[in-house]
This record gives structure tokens, sequence and C-alpha cells, in this order.
């Protein structure tokens, strides 16, 4: 099957959201999940895209107000979204979306 690459196209533009080995059984054991983005999109919309095939995971990191869960953090490109505009906050094209879900223990 010829890609985008073989016929001498660009890929499709597209986020990266990397997750935690905690996470990843929640996500068929994928380490990256990928959304094609034409242009920016809220983190918001993004998790939305990303966890249309993972009920579960959709509900590991948003309760059910749609709030970030307290233990997850998200960051875009280092910075974390509480810090910046929260899911609101935008991602564009190219940028990589790191997920965190903080272990409690004792």
């Amino acid at each position: 099957m010829a890609t985008a690459s073989d016929r001498g196209q660009a890929a499709a533009p597209s986020i990266t959201v990397v997750l935690p080995s905690i996470l990843q059984p929640l996500a068929g054991g994928q380490s990256i999940l990928t959304a094609p983005a034409d242009g920016p999109v809220t983190v918001a919309e993004l998790l939305d895209a990303v966890t249309t095939d993972f009920a579960v995971l959709a509900r590991r990191l948003r309760d059910e107000t749609g709030a970030l869960r307290r233990f997850v953090n998200i960051y875009v490109d280092g910075d974390e979204v509480r810090r910046l505009q929260g899911l609101e906050t935008e991602v564009s094209p190219g940028q990589e979306v790191l997920v965190i879900q903080s272990v409690a223990g004792g």
C-alpha cells in the first residue's frame, strides 16, 4: 500500500499525544496517538479526537463535567496547560502534547 510520502506528497498535518506507560493499555497499547489537524485546535478538541475509540481513556483523563482530573497533567511543548488556558489552550499541527498521570503512594 502506498503512503502519501511514497507518492511524493507530504503527510497530512497532525498533532501527537504521548501517553505514559500506565495509560497505554487504555489506548490499545499505543504510546502515541495522533489527530489530524489543519490548524490550531484546543486541548479539549484534541482529547476528544484521540479518545474517540478509547472511552475508558477518555474517562481517566476527564471527569463527567469534561474537566481534567486533578491527577492528570497535560503539557504542550513543555508547558503545563493549567498554567496556560487549561483545556482551551491551543495546539498547532506539529506540536507534541504529553500526558502525565500522577502516581500516589505511601
